[in-house]
């Protein structure tokens, strides 16, 4: 029997850790059963690495870049004018935006995605983001009349309209997390279309080496080295660590402590303005993206997430991975992780003294950081393994084809 002709259809505008989920999927996925096809509005690129189009070819899986055809001219008076209008009511405000958006660039979209669904002879459209960015991808499969599968990567957040198209067009609906599966049904969406498929990392994969991953980022050796990786964003919270950080700095300023922040965002000078208001230039690190997570793992004590809100943050497995210790702002996705007092800490989000506290308490305690480790990757290779990831994949594209 031939592979099933799957498209997949991503909107997204940079890369992230779904990205690189989707990425680990694609490179295992049974190509005997599945052929698929890629289908970007941006060919977008992993910092200074290679772009998506590289990276996909390079595991076989072909890619057609579909730019979004520009706006006509009077969708943002209009938007502006509905914003002004229905200001007294955000309901309203976010139908009207989303009628307006739909009008303008939705179908046209949806339109134009249905003509390369039949051209293609493609028999599944498989969604990868959230089902707020998705929608055309729910009206071109009705309209080709084959199914879609929604893969939501992220906490979503859905007006009912949205949210009666995904009922009405999605056959199955992948959850990354328990966390984001509650909050699609809260918001509308059918509970029989909702399956929960965590992601996976493989865990057989060869770790870079303490050492030289810290002479590699000019870090001492005998430096205890605090890290977060992500979006520099409001929403990761990252200034509640390097306040945390200053006061371990604080009350033990016998002590060599180091933050090793990556990524980019809009944040990255107001952290930066933080740090040396706080006289912790010479501590933190901005280091940017890096395409090479593990290295940045290999070299911390301890990786902390302060986040306010995750999908699944797949920096927390690489951190498991790694047999490093987690301390996790207590919000429902790192609880899927992070089992307290035994793989890591959870705090309260937004509680700085807490965060510091339990840094405080693991950077005092080697064997506790080793004990926590250990117990991290075993559960990782128990629950989050990559063929488990992409075996629970698979089983809801075959039962969407069926």
């Amino acid at each position: 029997m031939s592979p099933r002709r799957v498209l997949l259809l991503d909107t997204g505008k940079e890369w992230g850790g779904g990205t690189n989920s989707m990425l680990a999927l694609l490179s295992r996925i049974d190509r005997g059963r599945f052929a698929v096809s890629a289908l970007f509005y941006r060919d977008y690129a992993r910092g200074q690495g290679p772009a998506l189009g590289a990276v996909l070819a390079a595991i076989g899986v072909p890619l057609r870049v579909l730019p979004p055809a520009p706006p006509p001219w009077w969708e943002k008076p209009l938007k502006e004018l509905a914003r002004v209008a229905f200001s007294w009511n955000r309901g309203r405000m976010l139908r009207m935006l989303f009628a307006i958006e739909r009008r303008t660039r939705i179908e046209p979209a949806a339109r134009t995605l249905a003509a390369l669904v039949r051209e293609g002879r493609f028999e599944l459209l498989y969604l990868n983001n959230q089902p707020g960015s998705n929608v055309e991808g729910y009206l071109a499969a009705a309209a080709a009349g084959i199914p879609a599968v929604q893969h939501c990567r992220s906490t979503p957040a859905l007006i009912p309209e949205v949210a009666r198209i995904a009922n009405a067009h999605a056959a199955k609906m992948v959850c990354v997390s328990e966390g984001v599966r509650a909050e699609l049904l809260r918001q509308g969406v059918d509970a029989g279309r909702c399956t929960t498929v965590y992601n996976g990392i493989d865990c057989a994969q060869a770790l870079p080496d303490r050492a030289s991953a810290r002479a590699g980022l000019d870090l001492p050796a005998d430096a205890l080295v605090l890290g977060s990786v992500g979006r520099l964003s409001t929403g990761k919270r990252v200034a509640d660590l390097i306040e945390a950080l200053a006061v371990l700095a604080r009350e033990r300023p016998d002590r060599d402590y180091r933050l090793l922040v990556a990524g980019e965002g809009p944040e990255r000078e107001r952290l930066a303005r933080l740090a040396a208001r706080l006289a912790l230039s010479q501590r933190v690190r901005l280091v940017g993206f890096d395409p090479e997570p593990l290295r940045l793992m290999a070299a911390m004590d301890i990786f902390a997430l302060p986040s306010a809100s995750e999908g699944m943050p797949r920096v927390v497995l690489e951190a498991m991975l790694s047999g490093r210790p987690v301390v996790a702002s207590d919000i429902p996705a790192s609880r899927e992780l992070v089992v307290a007092e035994q793989t890591g800490i959870l705090y309260p989000c937004g509680d700085v003294p807490a965060l510091a506290a339990a840094l405080a308490r693991l950077a005092a305690d080697a064997a506790l950081r080793r004990r926590m480790g250990e117990a991290a990757r075993e559960r990782l290779r128990a629950n989050f393994s990559l063929e488990r990831y992409v075996a629970g994949v698979e089983s809801i594209l075959e039962a969407a084809l069926a």
